[in-house]
């Protein structure tokens, strides 16, 4: 029916669509994965979007709807009342949605007219009485992550919200796993796993492994974790990824050393390794990169094709 209309993707996908889907994320507590592909979508379609793009958009918009991991309930509660259009509705009322975005069933306020119930109130809380007036989502910048990072605060039990502690440094995640599951990850830690984002991986691989063993070891609200990988949408508790630059660019995270004090500040948007510039100059200098995991193939264009993850790790 588009087709016979003659409306096409570009019609649709523009930066008003692109605007909207960073407010119904943030409404809906989406997964940090959805930072990288509609940042990576965006690129693609003209629109290109920033971390900052990203923090403007939690800082803003309400989180309106609690599902799990974040909250009790599943995805069909959304759907049966309302789904969607409930949330885009709410967000309609405070002014975040872009109406001039052109919808599969036409302009978007007739098709909020058209379909849209009141917010229950639990499901889905109205735009007035939000479970939080931020986003689910919070960039974080900091010494370790100069162009940013992820974290879905939803998740994370409000104790954790500000974290230090001592880096415990692992460079993959089978490695992390071997320690977490061996029992010498313990409560107070921060695990930093390096060399799998985008180059590194190659292809940024979700540390799901290692956030569901710390989860079912009752870590999950002592012990912090930070990677340049991602996370299945399924994690829960204060798992910062998408760390960029990655370890394999010679970001950072590369330097952190095992013991060294680590701060996870969510409230206040901040990564921070407490090391001291001359220090991280001296590491610097010292740093030799790791050979590539592939030196052939389509993984080892990939890895070198590939921008960093703040980009949504995309291969032009």
């Amino acid at each position: 029916e588009l087709l016979e209309k003659g409306i096409r993707i570009k019609d649709i996908l523009n930066a008003a669509a692109v605007h909207n889907a960073m407010e119904c994320d943030m409404a809906f507590g989406g997964s940090t994965n959805t930072v990288l592909h509609l940042t990576a979508i965006a690129q693609a379609a003209g629109y290109p979007i920033t971390m900052d793009d990203w923090d403007a958009a939690s800082a803003r918009t309400p989180h309106l709807v609690k599902l799990q991991p974040s909250g009790p309930r599943p995805l069909i509660d959304l759907y049966q009342v309302g789904g969607v259009p409930v949330v885009m509705h709410e967000l309609a009322q405070l002014g975040l949605l872009d109406e001039s975005a052109l919808t599969c069933e036409g302009p978007l306020p007739e098709y909020l007219e058209r379909c849209t119930k009141p917010a229950d109130g639990e499901v889905c809380r109205t735009h007035d009485n939000p479970f939080s007036p931020q986003g689910a989502l919070r960039v974080l910048h900091g010494n370790i992550a100069p162009d940013g990072a992820i974290v879905k605060k939803s998740a994370v039990d409000p104790s954790m919200y500000t974290h230090t502690g001592p880096a415990r440094v692992f460079n993959s995640e089978e490695e992390a796993c071997e320690a977490i599951n061996g029992g010498k990850v313990v409560a107070g830690d921060v695990v930093v796993i390096r060399y799998e984002g985008p180059k590194g991986g190659p292809g940024m691989r979700e540390m799901l492994t290692p956030t569901s063993a710390i989860c079912g070891m009752g870590l999950s609200s002592s012990v912090a974790l930070i990677t340049d990988g991602r996370f299945s949408g399924a994690t829960k508790g204060p798992a910062v990824g998408h760390v960029s630059p990655e370890a394999a660019a010679g970001g950072p995270i590369a330097l952190i050393r095992e013991g060294d004090s680590v701060t996870v500040d969510i409230d206040g948007g901040a990564l921070t390794l407490h090391v001291d510039d001359d220090e991280l100059a001296r590491r610097r200098e010292a740093f030799v990169a790791p050979a590539p995991k592939h030196d052939h193939g389509v993984l080892a264009k990939y890895a070198k094709l590939v921008s960093s993850a703040d980009k949504g790790a995309y291969v032009a």
